[in-house]
């Protein structure tokens, strides 16, 4: 008989498993998406959210991209992560702002 999982996300992963047990080695570069209906201010409300967690975003790190129908945009911001704690707390401010629709 197939096992019929549904496929565990990369946050999902860091969610479910203890801090001695992450598959990250802190501090690395890490992408966080956040999609929305496209708006002219998501790229900013994306990146001030990450800010209040992490202390600086390079030059080139923040890329958005609109879907083919152009109605949503998803914004990528690669960090310096430093802690699963600082993960937990910036995808928990994205999935709690009205402009955003899913963070992966």
């Amino acid at each position: 008989m197939a096992d019929h999982a549904k496929p565990v996300s990369k946050l999902q992963a860091i969610i479910d498993m203890s801090d001695t047990e992450s598959v990250i080695e802190f501090p690395c570069s890490f992408p966080i998406k956040a999609v929305g209906k496209s708006h002219p201010e998501l790229d900013a409300t994306v990146v001030e959210i990450i800010l209040r967690h992490a202390s600086e975003i390079a030059e080139g790190a923040v890329h958005s991209r609109p879907s083919k129908g152009g109605k949503y945009t998803s914004v990528t911001v690669t960090i310096e992560a430093t802690s699963r704690a600082q993960l937990d707390a910036i995808y928990m401010d994205l999935s709690q702002h009205p402009m955003i629709i899913m963070s992966l």
